[in-house]
């Protein structure tokens, strides 16, 4: 029998602390239900996106809307088998709500796994005796009230730092979603297997940000070694990236995303040694589709039969490569005119969350797609999540 999780959200929550579990875990093919007190299903809830950007504290700016699948009122306890607690600001409020903290303390009772990350060991800390004697960390400034509560506080000794505890998992900030996700995962029973694999994302200036940031930890968090290169830059340097929203005007929304930390450099990259490559979208694609050296790369996966996993602008690379002429490929109904002019046979995707495998080509519409995009392109390379 399946898993299924519950995800507890709230307004300015932060953006990459909600989506990347919340797609994540659906790609490995749990159903997770998000819900909020006060909301329903198919409300939203505003995000925020905290960023480290050379000041004293973090940056807050506007990050996409998340839309929520389930309402809070309906919810059925036994038939969640764990509960997720992103960070952001939302945790704040959500601490003084009488039913959200009585629902956390179902689960601790019950010995079920709770993950919460960042601010949402504020929500941890209201909850009585769930965190005392318990080892528990956080982002740093979450410390005192988490110690005020009787925990054995874990200071991070990075950003990355995670803590197990019994049935209790604990993060410091995002950078953590790979350890974060895999622990949460193994606590639910899942095993990992084939993912002894070495996978490239092909990565610039102001693509999207959930676009890279999704599948780039979601493959992380299976074990995977995961590479991101930018051209004319190195491991280390950052690219900006943008997020692209849908908010009822004609077409997408742009708002400044995550800075996205590369970790291998463009130029020594020795492409033959990865098994899969993945192109997120955005506006990157625009330009890196004129770098005579992104086109080689990528005519390099595509003659040697591997694994090609494309998301929303990214296929205008794919045309302009010439690697699309007789393969079905869909993308963001824009980028429509380059892949038919590209010779591909196009597939409409209605809904924007359609993706499609054709050989070693997968390729999808737009973000919300994620959790289909990822287990297409776990299923070419093999990797499988069982419970």
């Amino acid at each position: 029998m399946g898993k299924t999780v519950l995800l507890l959200c709230g307004d300015y929550m932060e953006d990459s602390e909600v989506m990347v579990p919340f797609q994540a875990l659906q790609a490995y093919g749990l159903k997770v239900d998000a819900v909020c007190p006060g909301k329903k299903a198919a409300d939203i809830c505003r995000t925020a996106v905290h960023d480290f950007n050379g000041h004293q504290t973090y940056s807050e700016s506007p990050g996409h809307n998340f839309t929520l699948n389930a309402t809070f009122d309906e919810i059925e306890f036994s038939k969640y088998d764990g509960l997720v607690i992103p960070g952001g600001r939302a945790p704040e409020y959500l601490s003084m709500n009488d039913a959200v903290v009585d629902l956390v303390k179902r689960f601790s009772q019950s010995g079920k796994p709770i993950a919460s990350i960042c601010h949402g060991q504020l929500i941890l800390a209201a909850a009585g005796d769930l965190v005392k004697g318990r080892k528990c960390t956080a982002y740093s400034t979450v410390g005192p009230a988490l110690i005020a509560a009787g925990s054995h506080w874990v200071e991070p000794e990075t950003a990355e730092t995670c803590v197990v505890d019994g049935n209790l998992i604990t993060g410091a900030t995002y950078v953590g979603h790979p350890e974060y996700i895999r622990l949460f995962v193994k606590a639910l029973g899942g095993t990992i297997t084939g993912s002894d694999k070495k996978i490239l994302f092909l990565c610039g200036d102001y693509m999207e940000d959930y676009e890279v940031t999704v599948p780039f930890q979601s493959l992380q968090a299976l074990e995977c070694h995961v590479d991101a290169i930018c051209p004319n830059k190195k491991s280390g340097d950052t690219c900006p990236t943008a997020i692209h929203d849908f908010e009822g005007d004609q077409t997408y929304s742009e708002k400044p995303g995550h800075n996205f930390t590369l970790n291998a450099d463009f130029e020594n990259i020795d492409a033959s040694s990865y098994d899969a490559l993945v192109i997120p979208g955005g506006r990157a694609p625009e330009y890196l589709a004129l770098d005579n050296k992104v086109i080689s790369l990528v005519k390099g996966f595509m003659d040697a039969n591997k694994p090609v996993a494309s998301i929303c602008h990214g296929q205008q690379i794919l045309a302009a490569a010439g690697v699309l002429k007789g393969r079905k490929c869909t993308a963001y109904p824009a980028v429509k005119l380059n892949v038919v002019l590209a010779g591909a046979s196009w597939l409409e995707p209605n809904p924007i969350d359609s993706c499609f495998t054709d050989g070693n080509l997968v390729t999808g519409a737009a973000w919300p797609g994620h959790p289909q995009f990822i287990a297409q392109l776990m299923a070419l390379l093999g990797i499988q999540v069982s419970f």
